[in-house]
């Protein structure tokens, strides 16, 4: 069996799945979940990276180009 059919087979099982099963699955899955959705970041990291956005949503953040990013970044990687 290939992935498409995979997917297709745990999709049409999960929207018919007991709350029981559902649960137990999640259960399974939630640090896999979770840790995509975050990107891996800490809550602390997230606290950070919300609070600059809201920053910059308002107007008063600051936005880089790639170009200024790496350039800031070789910057700092210099002896």
């Amino acid at each position: 069996m290939n992935i498409p059919e995979m997917r297709a087979q745990l999709i049409a099982y999960i929207s018919e799945a007991s709350e029981k099963k559902i649960t137990g699955l999640y259960a399974i899955l939630e640090e896999q979940i979770v840790a995509k959705a975050t990107a891996g970041l800490s809550a602390d990291e997230l606290n950070i990276l919300n609070l600059e956005r809201e920053k910059y949503l308002m107007g008063d953040g600051i936005s880089y180009t790639y170009g200024e990013i790496k350039e800031l970044i070789n910057e700092r990687n210099r002896p």
